[in-house]
């Protein structure tokens, strides 16, 4: 084959997917607005119907399952999700002292947290932290991949609205607490006492309950070095920060009323 054959084909080839995706923009845009209205609409209604309905797997379940199954693992998990009143008051203070400690005053986001994220994050390159709160990350547990792209960050802020316009801070919290991943396969609350301290999320004291909490910014790296010293300290923080949450007039007026 010459080489004026070879460039001949690419300009055919390349003619024909410019027209194959040419015509699937023009189809979308043709159509753009029922696409929009089809995902508002499902959106909103998903929403309200986990207002009152457990969401048996989320997306980041479904992506681990999958590339389980690539690697020839096994795609089953563990995830057994119990009511907010089966939950231990001190894993509940241990979420907000770890991941939020505004949760129970702030509506969407919390201000505050995101713009000492920011500035801390313009000084420190190779140490990030976030300003997500524990509203946010629902929204990304149930709805959304995992990520840190834009676009997946505009859905979340939509999601966010959404579940804090339509479910209680109750609802929130157990959903959250039934939801996020602490270890391969081990999702929710329950799941992971069982898994780390052969017992159930009822009754793990503040002790576990702050172990817990401080895998949640990297589980599947935690789960293989628990006894490192990054998160024995910051286990030993969340610890002290329980004490502080239960002098928080507002948390512990929320955590009192989940009992």
């Amino acid at each position: 084959m010459t080489l004026r054959k070879m460039i001949f084909d690419c300009k055919i080839l390349f003619s024909r997917l410019h027209n194959y995706f040419s015509h699937w923009k023009i189809f979308f845009l043709q159509h753009y607005k029922r696409w929009l209205l089809v995902f508002f609409g499902a959106s909103i209604f998903l929403t309200w119907y986990y207002a009152f309905a457990r969401p048996f797997f989320t997306p980041l379940m479904t992506i681990r399952s999958v590339n389980n199954i690539f690697h020839r693992e096994s795609p089953l998990r563990k995830h057994n999700r119990v009511p907010i009143e089966d939950i231990s008051s001190s894993v509940i203070y241990a979420v907000i002292a770890a991941e939020d400690n505004k949760f129970v005053d702030h509506f969407w986001f919390d201000i505050e947290a995101i713009q000492k994220a920011i500035k801390y994050n313009f000084s420190h390159e190779w140490s990030l932290i976030g300003g997500s709160t524990i509203s946010q990350q629902t929204a990304k547990n149930v709805f959304l991949w995992p990520g840190r792209d834009i676009f997946r960050k505009w859905f979340e802020v939509y999601f966010t609205l959404l579940i804090e316009s339509m479910w209680t801070k109750e609802r929130i919290m157990e959903i959250y607490l039934n939801s996020i991943e602490f270890w391969n396969w081990i999702y929710g609350i329950d799941a992971a006492a069982k898994q780390y301290f052969h017992t159930s999320a009822k009754k793990l004291t503040n002790y576990q309950a702050s172990l817990l909490a401080a895998l949640l910014p990297n589980p599947r790296y935690y789960q293989n070095h628990l006894r490192s010293y990054v998160l024995q300290r910051r286990r030993n923080a969340i610890l002290y920060g329980i004490t502080r949450m239960k002098n928080d007039k507002e948390t512990r007026l929320f955590v009192n009323t989940l009992k």
